[in-house]
């Protein structure tokens, strides 16, 4: 199975690299665009018996790891 597990800031939690990405957009002429975040997409095969265990594990993962659930959020994708 394939899991994609995409991890962002929370609301509120100031995305400095958002803003650096947001600032050299205008830069380059697209001033329509505001409130960029940044974020990272962690893709992996798991072996599991079926998709809810799958999302338990790959949900246990991101608690433990992959985000830091007090200033991050994530969504798991599995396919």
């Amino acid at each position: 199975m394939r899991a994609k597990v995409h991890v962002f800031l929370k609301p509120g939690v100031l995305d400095v690299q958002g803003k650096a990405v947001e600032q050299a957009l205008h830069g380059l002429g697209w001033d329509g665009v505001s409130q960029v975040r940044v974020g990272k997409t962690i893709e992996f095969d798991l072996k599991a018996g079926d998709a809810a265990a799958a999302e338990a594990e790959v949900k246990a993962m991101c608690e433990k790891l992959l985000a830091n659930t007090v200033i991050e959020s994530y969504r798991v994708e599995l396919a």
